[in-house]
């Protein structure tokens, strides 16, 4: 179901926006101006009614809608500063949700070079924060994980939602066996890669 028309929405936060201004003229609890001044024809037009008896009223009236106009837009800027500080707390949260995450975050260019990375993905390569951007993302495994992994990646730029594999890495520590779960960004087009260690879950051996 379609929503109402953008017009009608528009027309109504700015009836419910007058009214709120309105209400706090009345009530005398309009905070005070943030320094919005009139310009010098709305100035010079409230003068001119104002000195003869027959438009003061009209002066009163224009002065009024001055003030609603005033108070208007000190409620909108009042709003902007709210959304711009709930935005700036949600860009933070999810910030940290991506770079503090458990798992081993990259995204990935259509060069297969490495775009950005979490935390968890640059210790999973040993690698200091900001050493991994620009990298191939297939030159840290074995050369057989590596072929497996560009193989992945055309997949998912061939028209696949997603896709997984199974790669390994030697860091010089001993080698490692990790998941990987990739899909592409519907936003970017880039390719959204998480990366497991898989190696710390395989059964026992049961003849050690």
């Amino acid at each position: 179901m379609n929503g109402p028309p953008i017009q009608n929405v528009k027309l109504e936060h700015q009836t419910n926006l007058r009214q709120r201004a309105e209400a706090l003229i009345k009530e005398g609890i309009a905070k005070p101006m943030l320094g919005w001044l009139p310009g010098i024809n709305a100035l010079s037009t409230l003068y001119d009614l104002a000195r003869t008896p027959e438009t003061a009223c009209d002066a009163l009236k224009f002065l009024h809608e001055l003030q609603v106009h005033q108070v208007e837009l000190d409620l909108q800027h009042e709003q902007m500063e709210q959304n711009r500080s709930e935005l700036a707390e949600d860009l933070t949260h999810y910030a940290e949700l991506y770079d503090f995450a458990p798992l081993a975050y990259f995204t990935v260019d259509s060069g297969d070079r490495i775009s950005e990375c979490n935390r968890a993905g640059t210790s999973l390569f040993g690698a200091a924060s900001g050493e991994l951007s620009g990298r191939r993302l297939d030159s840290f495994f074995t050369p057989a994980s590596g072929v497996a992994l560009l193989a992945l990646l055309k997949r998912l730029r061939s028209g696949s939602s997603r896709e997984t594999c199974t790669v390994k890495i030697d860091n010089g520590e001993g080698s490692r066996d990790l998941q990987v779960v990739a899909s592409v960004s519907p936003s970017s087009g880039y390719l959204l890669l998480v990366l497991m260690d898989t190696s710390c879950h395989r059964e026992p051996d049961p003849r050690t």
